[in-house]
């Protein structure tokens, strides 16, 4: 059994690369773990997970804290935006297909935009939290 937040970040990559509009705002399916060398702007990366046991007595369950973190490189924050509501349209409320688990519930919880420190880049944070819990065997 593979591991509930693996399952759910291979699920949302692939619904947000499957997102033609996202795609074209990013200039192709721009999604990393881990940046590659030059890779050009703008650009999604996936950052940290939390998971929290949210099993009881009688149930098994997980609450994962998703942070997603777009990089643009726009003469404004207008486009670090765009791709930030891109995003929150596609992922808030979605119903993706997890295969060993359910994914009972995936909100957006928090959104932020700034300048990044002393680079012409600005940083976009996503922050979702999500419920799953295993598929009865």
């Amino acid at each position: 059994m593979s591991h509930p937040s693996a399952e759910l970040q291979t699920t949302i990559v692939g619904a947000l690369t499957a997102d033609a509009a996202l795609t074209k705002l990013l200039g192709g399916p721009k999604i990393f773990d881990h940046v590659p060398e030059r890779a050009s702007f703008p650009y999604l990366t996936l950052g940290r997970t939390a998971v929290i046991d949210w099993s009881t007595g009688t149930e098994d369950g997980a609450e994962h804290i998703l942070t997603l973190h777009v990089w643009a490189k726009g003469g404004s924050k207008q486009e670090t935006y765009e791709i930030m509501d891109k995003i929150a349209e596609r992922l808030n409320d979605a119903t993706l297909p997890l295969e060993t688990h359910r994914l009972v519930n995936l909100r957006l919880q928090f959104a932020e935009a700034r300048q990044a420190p002393d680079s012409p880049a600005y940083h976009g944070i996503l922050r979702f939290r999500a419920v799953t819990e295993p598929l009865a065997s």
